[in-house]
């Protein structure tokens, strides 16, 4: 009986001592867009300082296409193991459930952290008819289209942004849609467009005039540059993004990320490759996090329903 006794409490102990402490093994971080770009740069920014602060490699993989559709596809499907995150921006969440057939929406992942925010600027194209944001709205009143602005692409983050200050303004304009930040910049600088919303860091490499941060309060980078908010058009815009998690992540695992998460955008090594791209690091835990994405969203939906875009 004692024997038996001692072998139906090993039993017991065997599954909890069988069970892994995590992460115990590499974590794959998907990268929604391909190498070069922004949100893979500061990915890759972030996972350097993530692998110190989970004591496990943490693998990016970029998985491009449809927006970003793609890269959150597979995030939303993978196994709940926290084995398989994602970095994903606003726009491939908030937006483009509204503009494609993505097989996910806002509220089907579990969010872990925000951990960069990176403020838009209005920028000044050359030869425009006007030299500052008062003079570019009142340049709109003139006709619906008389003011020719720039965004990479229909629905995107810079296009929804653009959209909104003028609506906030009670005015119009002419988008004409490029491929990117960097030929939409060209077109700037030969005069095709008057204005068009990106980073600072595109102002700053083209020399082009930022006209406004659509922020509450100045950037440290532009100290000269007012918001929309003292120009009396007070919005936030900006591009901002964090980790995701695929629906039914534990919560211990989930509060392991996050607070590893947060070490990571404390550190020295992430602040200034932010600083380097003109993004702040801008750490939210998980349910605040949550909650700006899908209040974003729904700001999003009745937007690009206004803009007849909304495919729902």
């Amino acid at each position: 009986m004692i024997i038996r006794a001692l072998l139906l409490s090993l039993a017991l102990l065997l599954p909890a001592a069988a069970q892994e402490v995590y992460p115990s093994r590499p974590v794959q971080l998907i990268i929604l867009y391909p190498p070069g770009g922004n949100t893979d740069l500061m990915a890759r920014a972030l996972q350097a300082e993530l692998s110190r602060a989970l004591g496990v490699s943490v693998v990016g993989v970029n998985r491009g296409g449809a927006a970003g559709a793609i890269g959150n596809a597979e995030v939303a499907r993978a196994r709940p193991d926290g084995l398989t995150i994602g970095v994903s921006p606003n726009n491939a969440i908030t937006t483009q459930p509204f503009l494609q057939a993505t097989p996910y929406q806002a509220d089907g992942f579990r969010y872990i952290c925000q951990f960069y925010d990176n403020p838009q600027v209005v920028i000044l194209g050359r030869n425009a008819p006007f030299s500052d944001l008062r003079g570019m709205i009142a340049f709109a009143r003139t006709g619906k289209e008389a003011l020719v602005y720039g965004a990479p692409g229909q629905g995107s983050t810079q296009h929804i942004l653009f959209a909104q200050l003028l609506r906030a303004a009670g005015v119009d304009g002419l988008m004409v849609s490029y491929t990117g930040a960097g030929p939409m910049a060209a077109a700037a600088l030969a005069g095709t467009i008057m204005a068009f919303a990106e980073s600072a860091s595109i102002a700053a490499s083209t020399g082009l005039q930022a006209l406004a941060v659509l922020a509450d309060r100045r950037m440290p980078g532009l100290p000269e540059v007012p918001t929309s908010a003292e120009l009396g058009m007070p919005m936030n815009g900006s591009t901002y993004g964090g980790l995701l998690a695929p629906l039914g992540l534990r919560d211990a695992m989930a509060a392991v990320l996050e607070r590893a998460c947060e070490a990571a955008v404390a550190s020295e090594g992430f602040r200034n490759a932010a600083e380097r791209l003109s993004a702040a690091p801008s750490f939210l835990p998980g349910a605040a996090f949550r909650a700006r994405f899908l209040a974003e969203a729904a700001v999003n939906r009745t937007l690009l329903q206004e803009l007849g875009l909304s495919n729902r």
